[in-house]
Parts: structure tokens; sequence; C-alpha cells
């Protein structure tokens, strides 16, 4: 089932496309003028790799949050002893991308 609904959304983009792109059809409308500049803005990928790591912690602590609603209902060395292992994963990927050098923004 999972395959012939994925099979049908595929066949349902493919033939929705349009095959002949029209140049004035690409092109941003400003009032009929040509635009004076490009619509892309140069992007770095240094913000991008700092937005991606701060994406990555920010769901992690996240998920802690189910860690400390819980610790109060079940065993409090396990549930301690599970943040401190995560925790412990969290703090290592930090090291390893302040290691690869990824935190720095000195070229």
């Amino acid at each position: 089932m999972l395959i012939l609904t994925a099979l049908v959304s595929f066949l349902g983009t493919a033939l929705s496309k349009k095959l002949v792109f029209d140049r004035e059809k690409m092109s941003p409308f400003e009032c009929g003028f040509s635009p004076k500049f490009n619509a892309r803005l140069p992007f770095t990928l240094r913000f991008f790799l700092i937005a991606i790591i701060f994406l990555v912690f920010d769901v992690e602590l996240i998920l802690l949050f189910p860690f400390l609603s819980n610790m109060f209902m079940s065993n409090l060395y396990m549930m301690s002893s599970l943040i401190l292992v995560f925790i412990t994963i969290l703090f290592g990927g930090l090291i390893h991308e302040w290691n690869q050098g990824s935190l720095d923004w000195s070229v």
C-alpha cells in the first residue's frame, strides 16, 4: 500500500510538471521592468553550518524535557544515569564540532 501511494504521488508530480520553461515566467515580476539586481543573495556556508549545529543541539535539548518530567515517577538513580549519558553524548558532539573548527568564525 505504501509503495502504491509513493508511486501514485511520484507519477502525479512527474505528469503535472511543465517541461518547457518560459524565460518570462522564470524571471521575477517587478511592474514590467527587468530586475536591477539578482534575486538571490550570496549565502555563506559557514552560517549554514552554524545554523545546522544550533538546530541539532536545540533538538537534543528539547529531548531532555521528557526525562525531567518522568524523573519523579520512576527510579531516580536510573533516570539520573540516563540523563548523564545523554548529556555526555551531547557534550562529546560539542567537543567534536569544536575540534573540527566548525565553531570558529575566523577564516
